[in-house]
Order: C-alpha cells, then structure tokens, then sequence
C-alpha cells in the first residue's frame, strides 16, 4: 500500500482457508473504520444457556480486553442499566451476556460485530442496574473439573477434544482452524481432574507435560463469538489482515521491548512412561543469521561456532518441552517450531490512538507503518478497547530480524 492511498486494505481469503483471521464483518466496516462513523453498543443477557436472549434496556460504561496469554482470552467489565437481578434476572451462577459493537458509516446501516460471550464473575448491584466482571466461556470448562481421574485415548485429537469441551457446555461444538489437525493420533493418558488443562498445556500431578492443543503445536480458546476454538500457534508468516497507515490509523505509536519469554533454542521429546520407546529429544533453534536471536549455526553439534567465527553477540535462551502425547518424531519436529515461532518475536506495544477496529483478534498478524516509510508485521497478543470508543490498544510481537 502506497502512502499515499488511505483506507484500510482487508486481504482475501476465507476462514476455512486461512490460519488466523479477524472476526467476519461486512466490508462496509472495513471502510467505516477508518473514516467518521457511529459506534453504536449493546449488550444482552440470557439464563438458559443462550438459546434465548434478552436486551438490556441500556448499556454503560464497558471495557473489552483480549488477551492470547490469558487462560480466559476474553474478559470484560460493563454496566447493565435497566436489568433485573436475582433468580429471574442477571446472577453469578447461570447468566450469560455478550456484548456487541456497532459500525455505521455514511449511509450504511448499523453492522453489530460480537465483542464476546461471557458468564458474570462478579456483579454489584448499582443504582440503576448491575455493575458486572465477566470472564470468557473458558472459565465454565475450567470450573468443570472432572470429579474422578479419567483415561483418555488413545484416539484422534477431534474425538477427545469435543466431548470434553460438550460435557461442560452442552450443545456447543467446536471449531477447528486451518492448520490444526482433528485427526491428530494422540496416545492414551489420564487426566487427574483438569479438564482445562488436558484440552490446552498443563501438567498432570507429577508434573509432566499434557493438554491436547499443545501436543499438535495449537491452542485453544472461545472466541468472541463464544465458540471454543483449536487453532495453530500464530506467527508473523500468516497473512496480514490488516495494514495501518501512518498518521490515518496510528498515531505516535508507543513502542517497548521487553525479552520476557524470549526462547531461541527449544528442545522438544515425547515419552509415554509406558514402555514404548521415547521419542527424541529434537532440537530446534533460530538458525536465522539476520535475526537479533540467532542462536549460531549448530548450538548442539557445535556450540563453540560463534566463538570460532567471531560472533560474540550470540546469545542461548534454551528450554524444554516433553509431552506424552508427542508420539513421533515429526509431531516433535512440528512443536518444537511452533513454540520457537511463538517465543522468538520482541515485545513490542502498540498503541493505535486513531481507530478501533472491534474485528481485531489476538492472534492476527497487522502491518503497521510506524514512522513514515517504515512498515513493521505484527501478531497482535492482546488488545483492549472501551465499547463505542474510537482508539484501541494492543500489545504486539514483531520480528527479531536486523533491520538492512
């Protein structure tokens, strides 16, 4: 995109073809973000688990936060004016609300985009209605933890993965993105009692490694639609969903780095504990000479390289990752890069002080023009934004390539 061409460019593909994708809108919004536009909000609550849903009269102050680090990636604060409390009306223990942001541009109608589906971790009664904390529909999967240890598998990653999510939300499917495999083969292991945990990356009581959507290089989280996801590990190669003009969308962007997280050598094995052989260890590492985290040509074979070659700048960052449910080689191969790809990229924040486009997810890869002439990719980690307002800010990664 020239500089001199303003408006949002949105790049094609559909959601069945692409590993990371803001949230489907009509390309009206894609426009109307960028220029003068109403931004309309609303929220609604429902207690029979979202079959049917209820207006609130009006809605208030509400801050919207998406973090890909979070065990519950959306959360969210909001007044509910006009609703009624109790057994009939918004509690902690059954309502579910979800909020929306409206788009309206010259004379197009309102385009309502889902700011999340939540349940109420809090609630205040206030003088006009509730004050409520809500928390994505994660924190349901992980208060229903299993009430006796269980043996999953061995079976496909799809096959265990939906009837554990069903069992805590009844009729709720889940979605599977392009680059994360259903028909992964994941070998037979026992969840103590975290369903949660067995679904993403946690450890069982002894510590070892489990969770499904970490043994086939993914994650998984609700989506601000509320459906529970499995999806690749992003990274800075997924295609750009969105380019920031300098001094259109972005302005004065505030810039930081920090290394907290940062890995460039990882070393990936699998071992059941059950007398099959072990797989690995495999190693992986930033063998990238322009990156700012090359860890040398061979760390392993030969780790005195960058001494030898007069490369005093090479630094190791090393860690270790062994699952049960890493059953070959190759699946360790795939692991060993998807946690490289997600631990290699500086910290860096951003914050877009002109335009808040509440169809931004964690997880989408945006180009910004930082300073004229000079355009940065980043994965975007988190964001928040205040319904109805028109800045956002999110926390980003960007690459660790020396700049020529």
């Amino acid at each position: 995109m020239g500089r001199g061409r303003r408006e949002l460019q949105l790049v094609g593909g559909t959601v069945n073809e692409r590993r990371h994708l803001m949230l489907p809108v009509p390309e009206a919004v894609h426009r109307a973000v960028l220029g003068p536009a109403r931004r309309p909000r609303r929220a609604e609550w429902s207690n029979d688990g979202g079959r049917t849903w209820v207006p609130a009269p009006q809605l208030g102050d509400a801050e919207v936060r998406a973090d890909r680090g979070a065990e519950c990636r959306y959360s969210a604060s909001a007044d509910l004016l006009g609703v009624p409390l109790g057994r009939s009306g918004v509690n902690q223990h059954i309502t579910r609300v979800r909020l929306w942001q409206g788009i309206a541009g010259p004379r197009m109608d309102v385009a309502w985009i889902p700011a999340g589906h939540y349940v109420v971790d809090g609630i205040e009664r206030t003088r006009l209605g509730a004050a409520v904390d809500l928390l994505g529909l994660e924190d349901v999967i992980r208060g229903a933890k299993l009430p006796t240890a269980r043996t999953l598998g061995p079976d496909t990653a799809g096959n265990l993965v939906e009837p554990l999510v069903a069992e805590a939300l009844p009729g709720t499917g889940v979605s599977w993105r392009a680059g994360a495999d259903p028909g992964t083969a994941v070998p037979q292991f026992v969840v103590d009692d975290d369903r949660w945990q067995a679904l993403s990356g946690g450890t069982d009581s002894s510590g070892t490694s489990t969770g499904i959507a970490a043994a086939i290089a993914g994650e998984v989280y609700c989506d601000a639609r509320g459906v529970p996801t499995m999806a690749p590990a992003p990274t800075l190669d997924d295609p750009i969903v969105w380019r920031i003009p300098y001094g259109v969308a972005l302005v004065k962007p505030a810039e930081k780095e920090s290394a907290e997280g940062l890995v460039n050598v990882w070393v990936i094995s699998g071992d059941g504990g059950d007398g099959s052989a072990a797989v690995g260890p495999v190693y992986v590492w930033d063998d990238d000479p322009n990156s700012l985290t090359y860890a040398g040509p061979d760390p392993i074979g030969d780790p005195l390289a960058p001494q030898r070659l007069g490369m005093p700048w090479v630094r190791l960052r090393v860690e270790r990752y062994t699952s049960p449910l890493i059953t070959s080689t190759a699946q360790a191969y795939t692991v060993g890069r998807a946690r490289l790809a997600d631990s290699l990229g500086v910290q860096s924040s951003l914050t877009f002080t002109a335009v808040c486009h509440p169809g931004l997810e964690p997880g989408d890869v945006v180009e910004v023009e930082v300073r004229p002439g000079e355009w940065q990719r980043h994965i975007v980690d988190s964001l928040s934004y205040s319904l109805g307002a028109a800045s956002m800010s999110c926390t980003t990664r960007t690459t660790t390539r020396r700049l020529t």
